[in-house]
C-alpha cells in the first residue's frame, strides 16, 4: 500500500518517527508530511490567508522515507500532500502517534484526528493514533499496535472511507487487556486561563484544563481505556443527530 502520515505534534514529535520507522521494514511505501511545528488542537482549521510553506526533511526518518514539513496546520498538511505533493493517491492516511488521549469529545478539537479526517473527505480510508499520557514517552506498544492494524488493512480493507480513531494506553504492553470497538464517550474539562502580565505590562491569557475524572458508559472509549483497554471507534464527517430531524419539522411549522 501506498501510506500518508502526518499528525499535529509536529515533523520532529517521536510519536510520528515511532510509527514510520515500525513501518519502515515493511513493503509499503511512506511518504510523511507534517507541520513544521506542534498545532495542537487546531481542530480542522486550514489556511487561507497566507501561502503554504514545505521543506524536504533529510537524516530524520529512515532513507526509505519521504518526509515533508508543512507552515500549516495538521488539515493543510494532508490535503497538501493529497493534492500537490504526492504523485500516487495513498491508499491510506495515517495521524499520530499523537502524545496525549484523543478520546470522547477530544476528537472536536483535535489535530490528530483533523488531519485523518481530512484523508477521509477525500475518500481515502484514515485512521488516529493517540497515546493516552503527555509524560509516557515509550511509543512502542502503540507503534507495535499500529503496524497491526496496518497489516490488518492491507489484507481486509474497510468497506468504505472511515475513520478509525485509536487510543492507546500508556502502559505497558503486556498491561493491555485486549482492543475493544466503542463509541465516543463525553470527556469534561474545568477549563482555567491563568492571568499573566507581559513585560510590556499587557494582560494576556493561557488556557489549561484538567479532565474531570468520572465514570463513563461502559461501552465508550473514556470508560475502556480506564480499564487498559485499546479502542477503536469508527468515526464520520456526518454530525447531523438524525433523531432530531422528525421533531424539527413539527417545530418549525409556524416559523413561515
Amino acid at each position: 500500500m501506498r501510506i500518508l502520515i502526518s499528525n499535529d505534534d509536529g515533523i520532529y514529535a517521536p510519536g510520528v518517527r515511532a510509527l514510520a520507522e515500525v513501518l519502515s521494514d515493511t513493503e509499503h511505501t511512506i511518504t510523511v508530511v507534517c507541520p513544521d511545528r506542534e498545532r495542537s488542537a487546531t481542530g480542522h482549521a486550514l489556511t487561507l490567508q497566507e501561502p503554504l510553506r514545505v521543506e524536504q526533511i533529510t537524516g530524520v526518518y529512515p532513507a526509505n522515507i519521504e518526509a515533508w514539513a508543512c507552515s500549516g496546520t495538521p488539515s493543510d498538511t494532508v490535503k497538501l500532500a493529497l493534492d500537490a505533493l504526492l504523485g500516487d493517491r495513498p491508499d491510506l492516511v495515517l495521524s499520530g502517534i499523537n502524545r496525549g488521549a484523543n478520546l470522547g469529545t477530544d476528537v472536536l478539537y483535535s489535530g490528530t484526528v483533523s488531519a485523518a479526517m481530512e484523508g477521509v473527505l477525500e475518500g481515502v480510508p484514515s485512521v488516529a493514533f493517540s497515546l493516552t499520557s503527555f509524560m509516557h514517552l515509550d511509543f512502542s506498544a502503540a507503534a507495535n499496535f499500529a503496524k497491526k492494524i496496518v497489516n490488518k488493512l492491507a489484507v481486509s480493507p474497510l468497506e468504505e472511507p472511515i475513520l478509525l480513531n485509536v487510543n492507546i494506553p500508556a502502559i505497558a504492553e503486556e498491561d493491555i487487556c485486549g482492543t475493544v470497538v466503542t463509541r465516543l464517550g463525553i470527556r469534561r474539562y474545568r477549563d482555567q486561563f491563568e492571568k499573566r502580565v507581559d513585560p510590556r505590562g499587557k494582560t494576556y491569557y493561557w488556557l489549561s484544563g484538567i479532565v474531570i475524572e468520572s465514570e463513563a458508559e461502559a461501552d465508550t472509549d473514556v470508560q475502556a481505556i480506564k480499564n487498559n483497554y485499546i479502542t477503536i471507534t469508527p468515526l464520520k464527517y456526518d454530525l447531523t443527530y438524525g433523531t432530531a430531524i422528525s421533531s424539527l419539522q413539527s417545530w418549525i411549522e409556524n416559523l413561515t
